[in-house]
């Protein structure tokens, strides 16, 4: 983060790189106090006011996380599998769910008295089973700290790679409350983790906090800066935690531009980021496509809002006729808002959002390479997946289509804990590209560094 600044004058010119300028405001200068940090987004111009009150508690929690990671080096991994059984027996008993369960409610009704969606932030019973599930599976989970993935053997030496924890990691999320359980997975590899959540579940989360982590970290013996809740709603208090240079790994969870720039900020300040990005899947039914394979496999991704739910459908022409009304007598049973249109609409590159009517377009396609082209070039680059009988065309897809997440039915199986059996910290997608070493799914035992360790077997060679 730049030094702090005494003060800013409406008119005046900020280099945001080469002769790109932008020009203070002023309400921006009327707002700016001395101490106040200002972060230029070089991507877009926008100029970013971290105010004093922000930047200073969230510089204050990564410290403490940071010494707790230290801390945490002297812990047994015992230790960390108690604090996940504590962790998730608390959300399993009644009495101490209680105000979790209340501070919810008054969220919820807080979020709908401004016109708020409220289908993930509520916490249902099906959730809060999740959750416990999923603490669970972090307390079980095989992965421990201080692995060996590679030995190089010498002449008298060997050099051998040890998995080993990485830092303290920033999330910045939605209003999930599920995600707030879920994140706390990295400590099961020696890590400490930093949150900023939403105004819409800020409740929820500092209830979970009081009734269930921090006793359960105390109970466990693991240093409480550990877990750190940044206890502000302010999207100023998420930019100060990505500038923060303190921060290993900056994990942001949700969708649109507010995560662009979030990942913008991060970079801009040398801090890794896994970003969610824009979720919407594509589905293609090519000319074998059964209809009641097809007409299932949509109804079972439009049925709930995720991350990857279906967006976008492309239908060949040679199936028009069939698959079309198909595919429009399933939206229609589901209330469904339809966009039909053409080939190289730019609104092919929207991501519908919704949370009780289900948003969804379609096109028709010459063929399935056709599909390939217009998914490569309008969709977030996420889920695609195929209807078709022909093997040969499945594997001509996989190969063409730029998506992390490839299938052949439903969208909605792009889900950590259900795919892969153990509890997700967040999906990504390739919109900025194939990084070495990145994978689709990011989880708690995925947030690691690679040490190396030179062990001399003859100790004559040091002669």
């Amino acid at each position: 983060m730049s030094e702090a600044l005494q003060s800013l004058v409406a008119g005046e010119r900020i280099l945001v790189g080469g002769d790109r300028v932008v020009v203070v405001g002023e309400e921006l200068a009327a707002a700016f106090t001395a101490g106040d940090r200002l972060v230029v987004v070089h991507d877009t111009g926008d100029v970013l006011h971290i105010p004093q009150a922000e930047h200073r508690p969230v510089a204050a929690s990564v410290e403490r996380a940071r010494l707790a990671f230290a801390e945490l080096a002297a812990v047994s991994d015992d230790q960390i599998s108690a604090f996940f059984d504590a962790f998730a027996a608390a959300l399993d008993d009644d009495d101490r769910f209680a105000p979790i369960a209340a501070a919810n409610e008054a969220d919820v009704a807080s979020a709908l008295s401004r016109g708020r969606a409220t289908g993930r932030l509520t916490l249902s019973a099906s959730m809060r089973s999740d959750m416990i599930a999923g603490l669970r599976a972090w307390r079980d989970n095989p992965t421990r700290r201080r692995q060996m993935v590679g030995r190089v053997q010498h002449e008298g030496w060997r050099v051998e790679q040890w998995r080993d924890p990485l830092g303290v990691v920033g999330f910045v999320f939605e209003g999930r409350p599920n995600v707030f359980a879920d994140a706390t997975g990295v400590l099961r590899t020696g890590n400490t983790v930093v949150f900023r959540i939403g105004s819409d579940a800020l409740g929820t989360a500092r209830a979970i906090m009081a009734n269930a982590v921090v006793p359960s970290l105390r109970f466990a013996g693991l240093p409480e800066g550990a877990v750190q809740l940044v206890d502000s709603a302010a999207h100023a208090a998420g930019w100060a935690l990505f500038a923060h240079t303190g921060v290993s790994l900056a994990v942001a969870r949700g969708s649109g531009k507010a995560v662009l720039q979030l990942g913008a900020v991060a970079r801009q300040h040398g801090v890794p980021a896994s970003l969610h990005g824009t979720g919407g899947a594509w589905m293609v039914a090519a000319e074998s496509a059964p209809v009641e394979q097809f007409a299932a496999v949509v109804r079972h991704s439009l049925d709930r809002k995720v991350c990857n739910t279906l967006n976008v459908c492309c239908i060949v022409r040679s199936r028009a006729d069939d698959l079309v009304p198909a595919f429009l007598a399933v939206t229609s049973g589901l209330g469904a808002i339809v966009h039909a249109l053409e080939p190289d609409d730019p609104r092919l590159a929207t991501e519908w959002e919704w949370d009780t009517v289900p948003e969804v377009a379609y096109i028709v396609v010459d063929d399935v390479a056709h599909a390939v082209q217009q998914c490569n070039r309008f969709s977030p680059h996420f889920v695609a997946s195929l209807i078709s009988t022909d093997e040969a065309e499945h594997d001509a897809f996989y190969r063409s289509v730029d998506a992390p997440f490839v299938g052949n039915g439903f969208t909605r199986w792009v889900d950590g804990q259900f795919a892969l059996v153990q509890p997700e910290l967040g999906l990504s997608n390739w919109q900025s590209g194939r990084l070495f070493g990145r994978g689709g799914v990011l989880s708690g035992d995925s947030v690691h560094t690679v040490r190396l360790r030179a062990v001399v077997e003859h100790h004559d060679l040091h002669r």
